[in-house]
């Protein structure tokens, strides 16, 4: 089953980003995740410690801007309904602003794939050459790039975010997707 992986927060080049970041006092912007306890299990500690560190990097930079006439910065609250994440957005002094939801079908495989490599990753790096490591890494990335692309263009129309936004929620979908 899937393991703790060295997910790539950011893009490879942080000067690589498009979109337009966060500066301070962008007010689009999250400022608070939470998770439906009810829909999204807890788990062991190593693996809260992973989704601590996934929330934690995802609201240290992020640009989230979600259709319509809403002002900012918001709370964001995931869950997981009949096989749908749900974006349920609200105003930073939690008023219900917008719920978007997202199928998980298109990632589900891909998740499942970006762990396989991850695993292979954690097995070289033990014993295989750095050239070896080096070349499962670059899968690796692929499949996380990959991933939030795939999270961009579903959240198309509903909610703008940037590419390294879409890389750190990616990384929290995987996270959430770790059994334990």
């Amino acid at each position: 089953m899937p393991t703790r992986c060295p997910c790539p927060s950011g893009s490879a080049d942080p000067a690589a980003a498009d979109g337009p970041g966060v500066l301070s006092g962008n007010l689009k912007r999250l400022v608070n995740i939470t998770l439906d306890e009810r829909t999204i299990a807890r788990r062991n500690p190593d693996i809260e410690h992973e989704r601590a560190v996934a929330i934690y990097d995802l609201l240290q930079e992020n640009y989230f801007a979600p259709k319509g006439d809403f002002s900012g910065p918001f709370n964001l609250r995931l869950s997981l309904e009949e096989n749908r994440l749900v974006f349920e957005i609200h105003s930073e002094t939690d008023e219900p602003l917008d719920k978007v939801a997202l199928p998980l079908t298109s990632l589900r495989k891909l998740v499942k794939d970006y762990f396989t490599v991850c695993e292979s990753y954690y097995q070289a790096i033990k014993v295989a050459s750095p050239s070896k490591i080096e070349a499962i890494d670059m899968g690796r990335r692929g499949l996380h790039d990959e991933g939030s692309e795939i999270l961009r263009k579903r959240l198309a129309g509903k909610i703008e975010i940037d590419s390294n936004t879409a890389r750190r929620l990616f990384t929290l979908i995987c996270v959430l997707h770790i059994k334990g």
